[in-house]
């Protein structure tokens, strides 16, 4: 810069000063943007509405004699159409109170439940 004239190395070095500040700026910009979207998709990723979609196919199976192929089933439809692992236990009926023990887990989720109707 020995051939410019001193204003004219205020306006290079005031043209660096704000394209380091824009590269900056940009850097904590994208930063927050990848924290906001692994928040966002771990909400996300808890699969609420399957889980509640399984428990009450489940629940409603109860008082229904075919168990095994019931059972059968709705791990099969589970497994291809959502990824997930549905286990429970065979339907149990003591002192007039059905036990049913769920399992349900996706790669990502683990749920356990054991219900007990009233």
């Amino acid at each position: 810069m020995a051939g410019l004239n001193d204003e004219a190395q205020w306006i290079v070095m005031m043209g660096f000063v704000v394209s380091f500040s824009f590269f900056f700026l940009a850097m904590v910009l994208n930063q927050s943007t990848v924290v906001g979207q692994t928040t966002a998709e771990g909400v996300l990723e808890f699969p609420k509405n399957d889980i509640r979609d399984v428990r009450s196919v489940i629940i409603q199976s109860v008082p229904l004699s075919d168990q095994a192929v019931l059972q059968t089933d709705i791990e099969t439809i589970a497994l291809s159409r959502k990824g997930a692992v549905v286990n429970y236990t065979q339907p149990t009926l003591t002192d007039e109170h059905w036990h049913i023990s769920i399992h349900y887990n996706n790669g990502v989720t683990a749920y356990n439940e054991t219900w007990t109707s009233s």
